[in-house]
């Protein structure tokens, strides 16, 4: 009997001794791939999770065939043999918080293909949670939000590192590829088709505006950074209010209590005034030729609101255009329903900007995996 697990990894090994009993060849090999799969890919998109499934685990034409009706059949199973004690521990508090519920995870795999609303109170909770204004975060929440934008950060770093390209040579095998030159020839794997890891030359530059009017947002903002930080090298890091100030090395202590203690001191303007022109044209000055060029993608992290000179914001922002790979302006107000950039500050950079998108969220701040 097929019991219910609330983990997304257990579920994939119960998958894949499901898969055997049909047939199929999954082993203690395709097991730890598959689960290896889930820091490479998108797994909130339940086709690419699909797809990664079957590269991983289809050895020929018949299984790649059928894998999608096996596939089907396995959460169906799940979701009419419920074991009654592993459902009655399914509903308590501990395991509503670590792990989410059962359905909740099947809509999330293959998707709620009948069109119907499916709710349940773990799937609302985490929803809430994952869509809550950082202004709305109460003290007590603090330390989950830490948790979940360190394993944001660990994705999205994820992202940017583990990149691949086809090689001539014997390296790593490239299942997905192997299998679709192989299905011509009756699924049999004649030919191997290899991959290497891509060099990745793309370098991150963070700019956050720590100002007062940024106040509700800042703190969430440099502790993404200071995650990210922690996991992707190939990046700079500056925060700025009426002056701006670099804290690449600051950000790589261990603890970020240090680092919010560090950063709040009256040196760094946390809390000031709004300069973002006189900061970025100081950014420009100092690390601009060092920093920008075609592989660099610049995040600036701010309102718009500036009280300082427009003319030095325009000229900024066309140079960092000119020179970066892109530019990707990330605002908490664009986050509420009716806003318009119709501050001076933000019109004036709207048209250096590539992307444009609001940061007022641990949903927005996902997002950024579209770009990166």
């Amino acid at each position: 009997m097929n019991s219910r697990k609330t983990s997304l990894s257990a579920n994939i090994i119960q998958f894949c001794r499901f898969l055997r009993q049909k047939g199929f060849t999954s082993g203690m090999h395709e097991e730890s791939t598959a689960l290896q799969a889930l820091e490479l890919i998108d797994f909130g998109n339940s086709k690419t999770f699909f797809e990664a499934l079957k590269a991983v685990l289809c050895r020929n034409r018949e299984q790649v065939e059928t894998f999608g009706n096996l596939y089907n059949e396995y959460w169906k199973k799940l979701d009419l043999e419920i074991d009654s004690k592993e459902k009655t521990k399914e509903v308590r508090k501990s395991e509503f918080k670590k792990n989410g519920s059962f359905k909740s995870l099947k809509t999330w795999l293959y998707g709620n293909q009948n069109g119907e609303t499916e709710e349940t109170a773990t799937y609302s909770t985490a929803e809430r949670f994952s869509e809550k204004d950082f202004s709305a975060i109460h003290d007590d929440e603090n330390e989950e939000i830490k948790k979940r934008i360190k394993a944001l950060a660990k994705r999205l770093a994820a992202k940017l590192t583990h990149r691949y390209e086809q090689s001539p040579d014997i390296f790593l095998p490239d299942i997905r590829r192997t299998l679709r030159k192989n299905l011509r020839r009756g699924g049999e794997l004649l030919d191997i088709v290899h991959k290497r890891p891509k060099r990745n030359r793309s370098k991150l530059v963070v700019i956050c505006d720590v100002s007062r009017s940024m106040e509700l947002y800042a703190s969430f903002l440099v502790q993404f950074m200071y995650a990210i930080q922690q996991v992707y090298r190939r990046l700079e890091t500056f925060i700025f209010s009426t002056s701006l100030q670099r804290v690449t090395n600051d950000l790589r202590q261990k603890s970020f209590t240090d680092v919010k203690h560090l950063l709040g001191n009256e040196n760094y303007g946390w809390g000031a005034g709004t300069r973002i022109g006189e900061s970025l044209n100081l950014f420009v000055e100092q690390f601009g030729r060092k920093l920008i060029d075609s592989g660099t993608i610049v995040i600036i992290m701010s309102d718009g609101w500036d009280t300082g000179g427009i003319d030095k914001l325009e000229t900024s922002m066309r140079y960092i255009h000119s020179r970066a790979k892109m530019v990707i302006w990330l605002n908490p107000l664009s986050g509420y329903e009716g806003y318009k950039p119709e501050v001076a500050g933000m019109r004036t950079a709207l048209p250096y900007i590539d992307v444009f998108a609001p940061v007022h969220n641990l949903e927005s701040l996902k997002q950024l995996g579209k770009w990166l």
